[in-house]
């Protein structure tokens, strides 16, 4: 009796379960065509717009001055004169320091008092030699004598000169080493002079990327300093040597720095961008993949309402979430970008984005500023 009792027990759940499962099939039926009326799936649309696409080669750089220059003396002496403060943007040929010169400015006066001399001597047996007092060799002389005097006053002015140390090229003036009344020699620097208005930035790259690279592509740079900022500029030059040790190449990138921003010595990371173009973009919420195949849905308008037709497309690279479409799809297309694993061929569609918005609510807005 209680064996039969079991069973009876058994064959109810069992019954349970089967009914339960065909409800739950029923249910799904309906809520696969969305909850909407007609069966519709409810879905968002996206409109496709075109973006800007390049093959991009990342690394590390260096950023260097445009000109750089240790500003020294030529020859040891006391500072006299500073004429710059540290971090001053100079010119061409301003004067930035001045060394004592009382000895050198004596030894001028005295070389040119000699040279006005020889100058009267001259005039003198000239006019001697014009009436036949004086002979020819005398005045060759006197001549010799003068042309000497010239040369030391000019010998005597370089040495002065040198003591006047000017700025060779336009740029800005770094800290400064020295004071004054201090003995500076050749080779001791005083300051370090940068034309930061161009940035040279020096990076390596692997070997393989040597047939790649030429002059004149596009380079984009970030800096830590400034981590939503681009600063972009193009390769100028490409190494002619490529290092042994590590197999890689030295790119120099030029970057405009009018505003300043970029300092000598900065780590920045570099994209080199190549072959930019400019195509479709999707959102990936939209791809849909089955075995080796790749498609979306495309939002087709019949008589009898919104579809979904399965087009197969081509994928290129990724970036910031969009994808590149290389085949299958125009700027302008409507496809499913959210809802997609719901939708089957020919499934009728409600849009939940209407398209009065300009492609608001769910839809992701993207064009070529996104880079």
């Amino acid at each position: 009796m209680q064996r039969w009792l079991f069973l009876a027990a058994t064959g109810v759940i069992f019954a349970i379960m089967a009914i339960a499962v065909t409800i739950r099939a029923l249910s799904g039926g309906e809520e696969q065509g969305g909850g909407w009326g007609g069966g519709q799936t409810l879905v968002s649309a996206y409109t496709i717009q075109s973006q800007v696409f390049a093959d991009v080669v990342e690394a590390l750089g260096t950023a260097g001055a445009n000109e750089s220059v240790n500003v020294t003396a030529k020859v040891s002496d006391v500072i006299a004169r500073l004429d710059f403060d540290s971090g001053a943007q100079v010119e061409e040929g301003d004067i930035l320091v001045e060394l004592a010169d009382a000895e050198e400015a004596a030894g001028l006066s005295e070389a040119r008092a000699t040279l006005r001399e020889t100058q009267r001597d001259i005039n003198r047996i000239q006019d001697l030699t014009d009436r036949g007092v004086a002979s020819r060799t005398r005045l060759d002389e006197a001549q010799a004598a003068y042309d000497r005097a010239q040369a030391r006053v000019e010998a005597i002015e370089a040495r002065v000169a040198d003591r006047i140390i000017r700025a060779p090229f336009s740029g800005v003036i770094g800290l400064r080493n020295v004071s004054v009344g201090e003995l500076v020699g050749p080779g001791d620097v005083i300051a370090q002079l940068d034309d930061t208005s161009t940035i040279k930035l020096d990076f390596t790259v692997p070997e393989r990327f040597l047939s790649v690279i030429e002059t004149g592509q596009t380079v984009r740079a970030r800096s830590s300093a400034f981590p939503d900022e681009v600063f972009a500029g193009e390769v100028s030059q490409v190494d002619s040597r490529i290092d042994p040790a590590t197999r890689t190449v030295t790119v120099r990138a030029l970057i405009d720095n009018e505003a300043g921003r970029l300092r000598p010595g900065m780590l920045m990371t570099v994209e080199l961008r190549r072959d930019e173009r400019t195509s479709p973009a999707i959102p990936g919420s939209s791809i849909v993949r089955f075995d080796e195949q790749t498609f979306v849905y495309l939002i087709e308008e019949r008589e009898s309402g919104v579809v979904a037709v399965r087009r197969d497309i081509e994928l290129g690279l990724r970036d910031a979430g969009m994808v590149e479409v290389r085949r299958g799809l125009s700027v302008g297309d409507r496809i499913v970008s959210e809802g997609v694993h719901r939708v089957r061929e020919g499934a009728p569609l409600q849009i939940a984005n209407a398209p009065s918005q300009g492609g608001g609510g769910l839809e992701i807005q993207t064009g070529e500023a996104a880079q």
